[in-house]
This record gives C-alpha cells, sequence and structure tokens, in this order.
C-alpha cells in the first residue's frame, strides 16, 4: 500500500514547527508544490498556510491527520532559492517559519487573494496639480480629498487606496475626471513608467566613483562591496552605473533604504535616470499597492525594486544586483516579532543566487568595516564630495561658555543669521520631539512621570497634553502640582519649543519642523522635504528623520542642539551610534558649490570622541573603537543572543528566565556564556515588568549549537505560559 501524500505546512503561530496536512480532494499533483499557498482547518477555524515541504512521511496519527481544504496557487509563489532564504533565516534568528512567511509575503497574500492584475488607477492631470484645494474643498469636500489622495500619490490611486471618505466616492471621481483633473488609466502601478521614456543621461564620474563602479562591473558572481564614501560623495550615482550595466543584462536590481523618507527622492532620481519601471515596497502602502508592486518584480516588470526592511523577502525572476544604502542604520534590524536584519539577509540571498551586494554608507557600521578588514568583504572609498563641494568646517560650541536657555546659544544664532543673510539654508538638528521633555514642579520637585513606564512625561504644549514617548499613553497638562499646587515648568528643549524659539528669532523666516507628530499624514513627509528642497522654507528644524541620505543643494549650515544626550549611553553600541547620527546630519551641509559649516552645542567639548570625531573623523573613531570592542569582546568580535521576558508581576518574568537560565544546562557548548537575569535597562514599560538573559559567544557556530535545542526547550517551561519572551539573535540594543 502506497504511503499518502503529506503536505508540510508553515502557518503562521508562536510553535517552531511544521503542520502535516493531508491534499485537498481531487486535486492536480503539480500544484502540490512547495512555495503555493494552501487553505487548512486549523483549530475551529481555516487559516492561509504555505507548503514547505511535501513528504510520504507523517508522525501524526492517522486519525488526527486533517485534510487541506483548497491549494491557492497554480504555481509557487516563491520560488526554492527564496524558500531557502526563508528557511535559513527561521533557523537562524530561532523563528517559526511560518512566522517568517508571514513577514515575507504581503497582506493581501496572507488574507489568500490572488496575485495582482491590472486595474484601473486615476492619476492627477496638470490641471489637478494647479487646482486650488480651498476652492474646490468648500464646493466639494470629497472631491478635495480624493484629489489631495492623487497628489501625493505620483502612481496614480486606485479603488483600495480611497478609504472611501463618503459612500458617494464614485461620483466624486467621475467629477473630477470630467473637469480634467484626474485621468483614467488600465495597468499596474508601474504602468506610467513602462511609457516610452528617454534615461536621462547623469553626470561625470569623478576617478574614485570610476574606480568604484569599473570594480563592481568587473567581477561577475557573488561580491560584497563595502562602499564607504563621505556624505555627498555620490554613493548614489556608483550604484545608478551599476544598475544600468544590470539592466543592459536584461537582469534586475533590489535596493533596501532604511526609511520610508528615502523613497520619494531615490524613486523619482532612478525612474529619470535609468527610464525603466520601479517598483516600490514599504509598509505606508495600501495592501494593494503593496501587492501589485510586488507582483511586478515576480513577474519581471519591475526592472528596478526600491524598499524598506521587508523588500529584502522580494522574488525577483532576474535578479542581478543588491544594494543596502545607509548599511549601518539601526532600522534596517527588525526591532519586535519576527527580529531580523535585512542587511545580513540580503548580503546570504547573494551569495546564493552569486550576485553582488553592495553596502553603502559614510559611517559604516563596526562590524561591516571589519568583513572590509578581513577581506571577506571588498572595501571601496570615495574619499571626496565630486566637483568644486568641500566637507563642511565643524565646530563645537561650550555651553558652559554660551548659556541657551531655550536651546539656541549665541553663536549659533550668529550662524544662523550670517548664512540667512548669505542666502543659504539652515538645518537645525534635535533628537527629541514634544515641547519639553521634562515637566517640574518649582516648589516640592514632582514630576510629571508615566503611569505604565518608567519614563518621564513629555510635554505636548500645542495639545496641552502630557505624552509618553514609550507607550503612547497621554493625560492633560496640568497648570500647578498635584502635590503642593505650585507652578509646573518645562524643562529642557523638545522640537516644538524650539520651533517657538526659532519663530521669535527669525518671525520673517519660513519654518519647516519635520518629526514624527509633523508628518503622520501619509506623504506629508516627502511633501515637507519638497517644499525645503524648492527654497519655500529657509529654515528646517527636526529630529533622526532628517540625518538620512537626504540632498538639499541650497544647506549651508547645521546645527546640532544637545550633542551630550547619547555621550553617556550604558549600551555598547551607544558611541558608535552618536558618531554616526553627527557625521550624516552635518553631512547635510554645503553639498553644492557653498561651503558648509556645522555648529555642535555641547557641554562636554573635551568628551574623547567628539574630539575625534571633529579632529580626525569617523574612520579615526571607528578603528579607536574597533580596538575596543576586540579587546572587549564585543561584536563584531563575539556574538550575542538576548532572550527578553515580560509580565505583568515582576516575579513572572523572573521565574521565566531564572528557568531559562536551569535549562540552558544541558546544551551549553564551550565559549558560551549566561549573563543574568538582570531588569531591563526600562524595566517598566506598557505596564508590563521586563527582564532580560544575555547569550555571549566567542564564536558564531557555538552560539547556534546552543541557541537550537535551547530555544525549543524553552517551548516547554511552564513558566512561559506567564511571560511573554522573545529572542533577539544580533541584536543592535541591549535595552
Amino acid at each position: 500500500m502506497n504511503s499518502p501524500t503529506v503536505l508540510r505546512v508553515a502557518l503562521a503561530t508562536p510553535l517552531k514547527r511544521l503542520f502535516d496536512y493531508l491534499p485537498p480532494q481531487a486535486v492536480a499533483e503539480h500544484t502540490l508544490t512547495p512555495g503555493c499557498r494552501v487553505r487548512v482547518p486549523f483549530g475551529r477555524g481555516k487559516r492561509i498556510g504555505l507548503i514547505a515541504d511535501v513528504s510520504d512521511h507523517t508522525d501524526v496519527p492517522a486519525e488526527r491527520l486533517r485534510r487541506a481544504t483548497a491549494v491557492l496557487d497554480t504555481e509557487p509563489l516563491l520560488d526554492p532559492y527564496l524558500l531557502a532564504l526563508l528557511r535559513w533565516a527561521a533557523d537562524y534568528y530561532q523563528y517559526p517559519l511560518g512566522e517568517v512567511v508571514a513577514t515575507a509575503l504581503p497582506a493581501a497574500l496572507r488574507r489568500g487573494q490572488d496575485l495582482a492584475t491590472p486595474s484601473l488607477r486615476w492619476c492627477c492631470t496638470p490641471e489637478g496639480r494647479q487646482a486650488d484645494p480651498e476652492k474646490l474643498g468648500r464646493r466639494a469636500p470629497v472631491q478635495a480629498r480624493i484629489l489631495d489622495a492623487a497628489r501625493r500619490m505620483p502612481d496614480g490611486i486606485g479603488p483600495e487606496d480611497l478609504d472611501p471618505p463618503a459612500p458617494n466616492w464614485r461620483n466624486a471621481v467621475k467629477s473630477l475626471q470630467e473637469k480634467g483633473l484626474l485621468s483614467a488609466r488600465e495597468g499596474s502601478i508601474l504602468t506610467q513608467d513602462a511609457d516610452a521614456r528617454a534615461a536621462k543621461a547623469g553626470p561625470q564620474l569623478n576617478p574614485a566613483q570610476c574606480e568604484a563602479a569599473q570594480a563592481i562591473e568587473a567581477d561577475a558572481g557573488y561580491r560584497c562591496y563595502l562602499l564607504e564614501g563621505v556624505t555627498g560623495s555620490g554613493k548614489t550615482e556608483v550604484y545608478l552605473h551599476a544598475i544600468a550595466a544590470q539592466l543592459a543584462a536584461g537582469r534586475q536590481s533590489l535596493v533596501l533604504v532604511p526609511e520610508i523618507g528615502l523613497t520619494p527622492q531615490l524613486v523619482q532620481r532612478f525612474r529619470e535616470r535609468l527610464g525603466v519601471p520601479v517598483a516600490v515596497l514599504h509598509s505606508g502602502l495600501a495592501d494593494g499597492e503593496r501587492l501589485r508592486s510586488w507582483t511586478a518584480a515576480a513577474r519581471g516588470e519591475a526592472g528596478v525594486v526600491i524598499g524598506t526592511r521587508s523588500a529584502v523577502f522580494t522574488p525577483l525572476c532576474k535578479p542581478g544586483l543588491f544594494i543596502v544604502d545607509e548599511e549601518h542604520d539601526t532600522s534596517l534590524k527588525q526591532q519586535d516579532g519576527f527580529r531580523y536584519s535585512a542587511r545580513d539577509l540580503l548580503v546570504w540571498r547573494a551569495r546564493q543566487l552569486n550576485v553582488s551586494v553592495i553596502l553603502g554608507s559614510a559611517t559604516p557600521a563596526l562590524e561591516s568595516l571589519e568583513n572590509a578588514h578581513s577581506g571577506r568583504y571588498m572595501h571601496l572609498h570615495l574619499p571626496e564630495r565630486p566637483g568644486a563641494a568641500e566637507p563642511p568646517t565643524v565646530k563645537l560650541v561650550d555651553l558652559r561658555r554660551y548659556p541657551a536657555p531655550d536651546g539656541l546659544s549665541q553663536p549659533l544664532l550668529a550662524a544662523v543669521r550670517r548664512h540667512l543673510d548669505a542666502d543659504g539654508q539652515v538645518l537645525i538638528y534635535l533628537n527629541r520631539r514634544g515641547y519639553a521633555p521634562v515637566l517640574l514642579c518649582g516648589g516640592c520637585g514632582y514630576v510629571a512621570e508615566c503611569r505604565r513606564c518608567d519614563a518621564r512625561m513629555v510635554l505636548h504644549r500645542h495639545r496641552s497634553k502630557l505624552v509618553c514617548h514609550h507607550c503612547g499613553a497621554e493625560r492633560p497638562a496640568p497648570s500647578h502640582c498635584p502635590e503642593c499646587a505650585h507652578a509646573m515648568h518645562p524643562v529642557g528643549q523638545g522640537t516644538e519649543r524650539l520651533q517657538h524659539a526659532l519663530q521669535e528669532q527669525f518671525p520673517d523666516e519660513a519654518l519647516l519642523r519635520i518629526d514624527r507628530d509633523t508628518t503622520r499624514r501619509r506623504g506629508e513627509l516627502a511633501a515637507q522635504l519638497e517644499r525645503f528642497r524648492r527654497g519655500e522654507a529657509r529654515l528646517l528644524l527636526g529630529t533622526q528623520m532628517l540625518t538620512k541620505g537626504h540632498d538639499f543643494p541650497a544647506l549651508t549650515l547645521v546645527g546640532v542642539i544637545d550633542a551630550d544626550q547619547g555621550l553617556f549611553g550604558t549600551d555598547f553600541r551607544a558611541s558608535e551610534r552618536l558618531a554616526q547620527s553627527f557625521v550624516q546630519v552635518a553631512g547635510r551641509a554645503g553639498r553644492a558649490d557653498r561651503a558648509g559649516e556645522v555648529l555642535i552645542q555641547t557641554a562636554s567639548p573635551e568628551h574623547p570622541l567628539l574630539t575625534t570625531l571633529v579632529r580626525d573623523g569617523y574612520t579615526a573613531f571607528a578603528e579607536r573603537a574597533l580596538a575596543e570592542r576586540r579587546e572587549a569582546g564585543w561584536p563584531p568580535f563575539g556574538f550575542l543572543a538576548l532572550l527578553r521576558a515580560e509580565a505583568a508581576r515582576r516575579e513572572a518574568a523572573f521565574e521565566f528566565l531564572d528557568a531559562a537560565l536551569t535549562a540552558a544546562g544541558p546544551y551549553l557548548v564551550s565559549g558560551v556564556t549566561l549573563l543574568g537575569p538582570a531588569p531591563a535597562p526600562m524595566e517598566r514599560r506598557q505596564g508590563r515588568f521586563r527582564a532580560q538573559l544575555l547569550v555571549q559567544a566567542r564564536q558564531r557556530p557555538a552560539l547556534q549549537a546552543f541557541l537550537q535545542p535551547w530555544r525549543l526547550a524553552l517551548e516547554d517551561l511552564p513558566t512561559g505560559r506567564r511571560a511573554r519572551w522573545s529572542l533577539d539573535v544580533d541584536p543592535v540594543e541591549l535595552y
């Protein structure tokens, strides 16, 4: 008697295992292929899973083996190479394969929807872009909102993007078409890219750019390049030349960027220069829009794919080149759920596909630098800016000598006036939103604290609210102390307070503030950045969102308000992150033919990190930091995993970690050490207590040899039912 065919299905559950099912009745044998989706009974309901394997063996008793109800795909959604990537990621990061698959697939496919087909889309016409929204809004508010949505989506909007603002949205769209403000067309999200469009010629490469481009194009097969170039050195031009060579050979390129805010400018530049369809993938897209881009990449319709972290899993039918821009950025590491590094996974994927990968940064991660030093990566340098552009001059402003009651010292204010008078643009950087980080009673010293976190509430004055930036809790801001009735005073600066101070000092200047509070609406960040780029405002104030990859040709001054925020952090990576953010934000200045200047306000001007950066630059800092890491055995000269636990009661979190420490005994191997359990640096967050157990290893194989059996043992711990836990391999933050 022949053994039955058994489908081994990956389902999105916390259990690190596959689930066995019989095939549906009367299904074609060729559709039972790994990579196809299947609908299966699970518990009392049904779920969508992915066939991970087809076998003739199962350990499930015949009477308990259930039958799948449907196979949803006639061909695999994921090819064997992409399935191999997901399997490797699940094994390396110690995470259930079903959850990894769920991360890799667009939400529409996870719900069982078919691949995208050409659909009707509405694009804003030139007349629509010039229409007065206020005038239209007074007469037809629904039309105004739809037109605004179309303006913010250059690829057009479809029915699924409208999120109907009113039941009569179809009539509103029809009216906009009749007025000539919207035009309808059929096709995928890439239709307008597919029109005949000539690629624009780029600038002449300088010798360093030529050398880097030639080195990349000369190699066939896998090679990882670390492209280290000072800010404004033209790394994107090297990317474009490398991608153009791949397009000429009929191959696709995948580009990862760390933030959604970087994609609009990059996409526009790539479309103009390459003249090919460009697909975009990031979390800010509507489900239908994301599915269309994913489908276009899988079918080879998109010559270039640009996306954020999860785009690393995008299927490509003709892969030729992978690129990670700003490869040092921590946003490339997922910080919850499936905690993976998109950069590291893309390097692994490139090796398996035998294609090259470029990691670009002005401030490379220390792990990447060590890989270059050891010869695993080829190190390419762009040491200067093209043309007449020079690196900005950097000066420290000693706040002990020049007080800054409103966050703005006299030397910085004088520099701002000087640059504005010279028709330059100014960027003021403070990585702290809100009005003030502390609301303090001048009588008894009471400080407004979050009731659910070990954190102080931040005053948002324009909303008259206290907000916790860790859990999102809000409450009205009191004018008087609840303890002694004295007046409450804001202490410290946030971007909102700094905005008021700048407007008082420069009342005739238009000012843009960019932080999470001002860019919540879809497309708002790109719109604000474009306004600054066009010169509609000459003062730009913002947070970390402004440090990454933005090009402002007329920007001549950067002011860093508070350099002391990260100088004394407890995380071993704190100095690396601070150095990277300083260099990145400073690099926004003087990128064209005008000299740039950077002023950094600090109460610790003698701090070795600051003096090294100002005097010798990032390279000298990195060499010193690598020497310290080597001596201490921290990454990249050691390897880490962090077991986190949280619970409503402090004891429950520690009980689980104590049990986990005991369970580790049989699996410990030479070179692996466990430290803890210990409270997390912020022990209470969102009303739950957090603790952690750190695993250190001298070698990566030893760490993996320990983690694999230990992870399975953790699932069986009874104390795990009273705590929520997660395992983070290669953590980038020890919090």
